[in-house]
């Protein structure tokens, strides 16, 4: 009887350990998924090396940090800047909506940081870059908050919904780095 005892035991433990690893692949997979940032444009909110984790769940709003991957097959980390349907234009380093000012504080350390009479944020309208008044239905418009480096949509267009891959919500490491990302 003790044989029988200690092999029912060994399978409980591998049907738990087969169930924790379904588990942890769908919520991998599907749920969380890590990623790291690659290049500076999104200095100083997240770091070169920096690993987050994206969730694919809720959706998106205005400042979140989005990963998405081009057409191309290049992905990125940026900032949303301008949501479907809006209007968004650049004056005098100040964002405006649908012709409303709109506050960046997540800018304010960056800004800061540069000491000379240029722009932050050189002037643009969407009509400009993009040939549109407003951002079409699923079309997201995204910067990278050094603004200066960032290759964003003012280079490659508004990013489509199906291109996003999920959410930043958690920079995980370097240790030292560890916070939530929001606006």
């Amino acid at each position: 009887m003790k044989k029988s005892f200690k092999f029912d035991t060994f399978w409980l433990y591998v049907k738990y350990a087969l169930l924790a690893f379904a588990i942890a692949i769908v919520v991998r997979g599907f749920l969380l998924i890590p990623i790291q940032v690659e290049g500076k444009s999104m200095q100083s909110t997240l770091n070169k090396n920096d690993w987050v984790v994206v969730e694919k769940v809720t959706n998106i709003r205005r400042f979140d940090i989005v990963v998405f991957r081009l057409p191309d097959g290049n992905t990125y980390i940026k900032r949303v800047i301008g949501l479907p349907g809006e209007s968004i234009e650049y004056v005098n380093d100040q964002l405006f909506i649908n012709g409303s000012r709109v506050n960046e504080p997540f800018l304010i350390e960056n800004r800061t940081k540069i000491h000379d009479k240029n722009s932050y944020t050189n002037n643009f309208s969407i009509k400009e870059l993009l040939d549109v008044k407003k951002l079409g239905k699923d079309s997201y418009f995204v910067m990278g908050d050094n603004r200066r480096i960032s290759k964003d949509s003012r280079s490659f267009g508004a990013v489509s919904a199906d291109e996003i891959i999920g959410k930043a919500v958690f920079v995980y490491y370097p240790i030292r780095n560890i916070q939530w990302v929001h606006e």
